[in-house]
Formats: structure tokens, C-alpha cells, sequence
């Protein structure tokens, strides 16, 4: 399995996969699946691949999710090695993807095939949710799928997303739930002028100025034992009208906030507008959701992965919902139990990526173990 699995990572990373690109990456999976009985239905919408393969018509149904599209890979020249040429340097793995994620995909695939080697008539299903739009807009990728399984009554119960989950050594950390994340943009107006003639204009900096202090210092909760705090954080501030002696005629502030259960999209909303109302602001916000907050509960899927982790690492594992979103804010309203474990995440989206190679083995046999409590 040790060459198995750092091989197909390395035929992986190998293919120009960035967003929303697939370049052949789940065709060369689905070859892997499809020889180990699994049926595999391409689900292409708009220009991203994606795939769903079944092995077995029963419950429960435990879902391997993930995505072969890696984000760009920056200048290339700043790398010790091309990104898409993977090597192996002091036992360390380098390449676009290695640990974002397109290791743990190898160490799924591995595992699944060890699994069913060993086990050929394991109880319930095995499924794999394969897109090449995580990266990127996350439109077209596994929310089309989920959709696609819910409109024909095929429900997830457990799914492990193989995002780069851990801190320090495999296994760590797990993600059990992930916070809500809320984007805004609004548009503050005022009256366009000249600078030497301020009376005669109505500068929106100045009058966005106060309110952004206050949005700023604004106390959402105190978080809990499952989430940290809410939080704000302005991403981007534009004005200007294309000379320094005009006054502007607006002003736009982008936004995200990253929060619990304890909020609420709506919540959110309410309060910020009514602030901006409090200060007699002629505004427009525009928003956009990019997931609802969600926990996965210790119970049958993070007993077993935990469990999994300790007889292969020896190591006891850490939940958390820190960080950013993942596919398996899709997943999770659903009612599956979703969690997300992969390689350390030191390295990924950066110059250099990388990844240990012998965890990729480690992982594999973690996931081959979690396959084994759940469906052996």
C-alpha cells in the first residue's frame, strides 16, 4: 500500500488541475473505483466534472468527499521544483495539491481498495463526491451533486471530507462543524465635489467612518465550547473619483463575518442595516451566503474516526470548527454526520506545497480503519 498510495498522489498532483479544471484527475479515479465495483455516474454542470461512484443499493451510506481542483500555483520560479512535476525530498512530497488536496484523495482511493479486497460484501454503501469546483466559486460543484442525490431520495448518512485537517502531525485534529460564513458589500452614497468646496458635496468616507469603528468594535457572542467567537472583518474599502481634489460620491465596504449557531444569517442582517440606519446613511447591501453553520455531534462517525486515528497514530485527536468553509457545509444540512480529516495544512495554498509522504500512508490506513467500525 506505501507505494500505492504515494504513487497515484503523484499521478495526481501530475495533472494541471486548477480550478475549475479536473484535466482527467477523476477519470483516472474512477478507472481505480470502477474496478473495485463501484458505479460511477459523471455529473458535469456548466464547465466543472464532477462524479459520484456507489458500491452497493443499501444503508448506511458512508461518502468519501473531495475536490481535484487546486488553486494557481503563484510564479513559478519562486518554487524549489515545477508544482505539477511531484518529487519526493527527505521523505517529504512537494507539488500543487499535495496536501490540498489531492493526497487525501490518493489515500481514499487506497483505502477503499484495500477495504473491499478484504471485505468484499461489507455491509451498506460506499459512495466518492468528486468535484473540481471547491477552489473556486463552489457553484457548480458538490452542491449541484447533493441536490442531485436529495431530489432522488439518496440520503448521505456519514461522509468524510478530505480537507487538510490537521495542525501539526496527522490526525490532530479533526474539523467536527464549521462556522457560518456571511459575505457583504455595501454601497454608501454621498454627494460627488470639490475638495476646496466641501459645503457644496456630502463625502461618504466621512460619513461611512464613524459606523465602521462601531461595526468593528461590535460584540457579536462570546462563542461556545464547540465554536470561537463571531467574528467581522472587512476584506476591502473602495472610493475615490479618479482625482485627488474630488470628492467621491460613494463609498464601498466589503465584508465577512464568520460565525456560530448562536447567530443567524437574518440576525446578522438585521443588525447591520440598523446601524447604518442609525446613522441616516443612503446605502445598499448586497449579500451572499456562503454556508450555514453546522456540528457534527461525537457519535458513530467521529467515535470511529477518532478511533481509527489512535490505533494507527497512537495519537488522540482534537475536535475543532476552526478556520475556513469546506464542502461539507453542502453535506451537512442534509442530516449526514460530517467530518473532515486530512494531512497537515501548514503548506497548503502556498509556494512549496507539501506533505509527508508516509502519512499518506498513515491516512490511508486511518480511512481503511474508519471503513472497517462503520461498514466491516
Amino acid at each position: 500500500m506505501t507505494s500505492t498510495t504515494l504513487e497515484l498522489a503523484k499521478q495526481l498532483i501530475s495533472l494541471h488541475s486548477v480550478t475549475p479544471q479536473d484535466a482527467g484527475c477523476q477519470a483516472l479515479m474512477g478507472e481505480r473505483l470502477a474496478a473495485c465495483g463501484f458505479n460511477l455516474e459523471p455529473m458535469p454542470f456548466g464547465e466543472v466534472t464532477n462524479l459520484w461512484a456507489r458500491r452497493g443499493t443499501d444503508g448506511p451510506l458512508l461518502v468519501f468527499a473531495g475536490h481535484t481542483d487546486v488553486v494557481p500555483t503563484g510564479p513559478i520560479e519562486h518554487w524549489r521544483s515545477h508544482p505539477f512535476e511531484p518529487v519526493v525530498r527527505d521523505g517529504v512530497l512537494y507539488g500543487r495539491g499535495a496536501a490540498d488536496m489531492k493526497g487525501s484523495l490518493a489515500a481514499m482511493i487506497t483505502a477503499v481498495e484495500a477495504f473491499v479486497a478484504s471485505q468484499p460484501d461489507h455491509q451498506g454503501s460506499i459512495g466518492f463526491l468528486i468535484t473540481s469546483d471547491e477552489e473556486g466559486t463552489a457553484t457548480d460543484g458538490t452542491v449541484r451533486v447533493v441536490e442531485t442525490l436529495q431530489s432522488r431520495d439518496e440520503r448521505i448518512d456519514w461522509c468524510i471530507v478530505g480537507e487538510p485537517s490537521s495542525s501539526h502531525e496527522l490526525g490532530d485534529v479533526i474539523k467536527n462543524g464549521r462556522r457560518g460564513s456571511l459575505n457583504g458589500l455595501a454601497t454608501i452614497r454621498g454627494c460627488q465635489g470639490h475638495v476646496a468646496y466641501p459645503q457644496l458635496a456630502d463625502n461618504p468616507i466621512h460619513r461611512m467612518a464613524p459606523v465602521l469603528a462601531e461595526l468593528c468594535a461590535m460584540q457579536w457572542d462570546s462563542g461556545d465550547s464547540h465554536f470561537p467567537p463571531t467574528s467581522l472583518q472587512v476584506t476591502e474599502l473602495r472610493a475615490g473619483a479618479g482625482a485627488e481634489n474630488i470628492i467621491p460620491g460613494e463609498v464601498q465596504l466589503r465584508f465577512n463575518l464568520r460565525y456560530s449557531p448562536m447567530q443567524s444569517e437574518m440576525g446578522i442582517r438585521e443588525r447591520i442595516c440598523s446601524l447604518l440606519d442609525q446613522h441616516g446613511l443612503d446605502y445598499d447591501i448586497q449579500w451572499r451566503l456562503s454556508g450555514e453553520p453546522f456540528i457534527t455531534h461525537p457519535g458513530a462517525l467521529v467515535n470511529a474516526v477518532s478511533d481509527s486515528i489512535l490505533e494507527t497514530t497512537g495519537r488522540e485527536t482534537e475536535l475543532s470548527t476552526a478556520g475556513g468553509t469546506s464542502d461539507g457545509r453542502f453535506i451537512a444540512p442534509t442530516g449526514a454526520e460530517v467530518v473532515e480529516l486530512g494531512p497537515v495544512n501548514a503548506s497548503i495554498h502556498q509556494i512549496d506545497e507539501h506533505v509527508l509522504a508516509s502519512a499518506l500512508d498513515e491516512l490511508s490506513l486511518i480511512y481503511q480503519g474508519i471503513l472497517t467500525r462503520l461498514l466491516g
